[in-house]
């Protein structure tokens, strides 16, 4: 568990209730800038109207852009499962070495760090791009003798 080791060999990226989660407050953000509007009209004061009126646009584009973004992420690690499967399900780690490897070298050969693995798996299912800077598989190489081009 120290290790994160779940997260290391993740077969891909959980995207469950992103997407509702960042409407709930890029609306809430939304709903003070309307409160803004509002007391800017009723105390007489067109900068907090002016004001409110914006900062409400501009969230609620924004949470609009940022759910869509979501939601292509999340069908492309759907669309993406299947093909993540075939290389993570037959997959071993040694705790010993801490490495990653298949018995019998199919679908590739060689032993893997974690890190590896989890680009490897990632970039064949086609979610690579949603690996976040600061994970260490982002910047790691896949061996050339691993790569899976017979699958």
């Amino acid at each position: 568990m120290r290790d994160d080791l779940y997260g290391r060999l993740a077969p891909g990226p959980d995207k469950s209730g992103d997407g509702w989660m960042h409407f709930g407050e890029g609306m809430v953000l939304t709903g003070l800038g309307v409160v803004l509007a509002y007391m800017g009209v009723h105390q007489d004061k067109p900068l907090y109207m002016v004001g409110g009126v914006l900062l409400a646009l501009v969230c609620f584009v924004g949470t609009i852009a940022v759910v869509r973004s979501d939601g292509r992420e999340k069908a492309a690690a759907e669309a993406g499962a299947p093909r993540a499967e075939r290389l993570w399900r037959p997959a071993q780690y040694c705790y010993g070495c801490t490495s990653v490897f298949c018995p019998g070298g199919t679908p590739w050969r060689g032993v893997l760090t974690p890190e590896q693995f989890k680009k490897l798996v990632w970039t064949e299912a086609g979610y690579a791009d949603q690996l976040v800077v600061g994970d260490k598989a982002k910047e790691v190489e896949i061996p050339a003798d691993a790569l899976p081009g017979r699958l």
